[in-house]
């Protein structure tokens, strides 16, 4: 069956899953590679994704010493329309500044100042999201019932972007509110399991503290889900639709 936007879009989410759970396998890294030429086959409308496989691609050669490649593979994610300039400011590329070429593909980059509000939240709520999700891990410590914690998500941005590029970063964030969920699910299944298990070892449950815990869980994910309604993005008014230079590299604190 024939690739389309949609289709590649669900590939390139579960590529990112994969190796945001997994870690960066070959078969993970093949599976990039083949991403860029599925979105290069489909023309203007899949050029952003296949920035975004560019794009994880030279960071990950960056990161592992492959600067050479790394580099080649940003390159061709800027031409492709990535712009995430603030991605470019991440403690692990610092040691690239001084490099005239990562300067020269970080010049070519364009943004306007309302893309630019967006990809600061998105990568705010990439740390949000790990956090909420590190604070529910500790709040499971010690539950006896069985269910499943929620991690809610906040809402992705729908307004139209000035830029493609800003549907990299979209597609990123929401493969971490992914990664993040099915973490939290293996965890509680092995939990839950470990309770069963000591049911059967050391005796009857204790129904009421289970009820109890349970109860406790869902208040903590209905907080949790109030709070992201709260954090969705909203534009700021009168925000620049001009296409403009990025910020200059270095100049961008990376969200905490």
């Amino acid at each position: 069956m024939a690739d389309t936007v949609s289709s590649l879009a669900a590939r390139v989410h579960e590529l990112l899953v994969d190796l945001m759970t997994g870690g960066p396998s070959p078969t993970a890294l093949a599976g990039f590679h083949d991403a860029v030429a599925r979105a290069s086959a489909l023309g203007p409308d899949g050029a952003w994704l296949a920035a975004t496989a560019l794009s994880t691609l030279g960071t990950l050669d960056c990161v592992q010493g492959r600067t050479e490649q790394g580099l080649r593979n940003l390159d061709a994610a800027v031409t492709a329309g990535f712009n995430d300039c603030v991605s470019f400011h991440v403690p692990h590329l610092r040691p690239l500044y001084g490099d005239p070429r990562f300067q020269a593909l970080y010049r070519r980059m364009r943004i306007t100042a309302a893309d630019l509000d967006e990809l600061f939240w998105l990568h705010q709520e990439m740390q949000v999201m790990s956090r909420e999700a590190q604070d529910a891990n500790v709040d499971s410590i010690g539950r006896l019932d069985t269910g499943v914690t929620l991690l809610p998500k906040a809402p992705l941005p729908t307004r139209e972007p000035d830029t493609p590029g800003i549907l990299c970063t979209r597609l990123e964030l929401a493969a971490v509110q992914t990664a993040l969920q099915q973490a939290a699910l293996k965890a509680d299944f092995q939990r839950s399991s470990g309770n069963t298990a000591l049911d059967l070892i050391d005796g009857p449950w204790d129904l009421p503290r289970a009820r109890y815990d349970a109860r406790h869980a869902d208040e903590l994910d209905e907080r949790r889900q109030r709070a992201a309604e709260a954090r969705a993005f909203v534009e700021r008014p009168g925000a620049d639709r001009t296409l403009a230079p990025c910020p200059p590299l270095g100049s961008i604190t990376y969200p905490a």
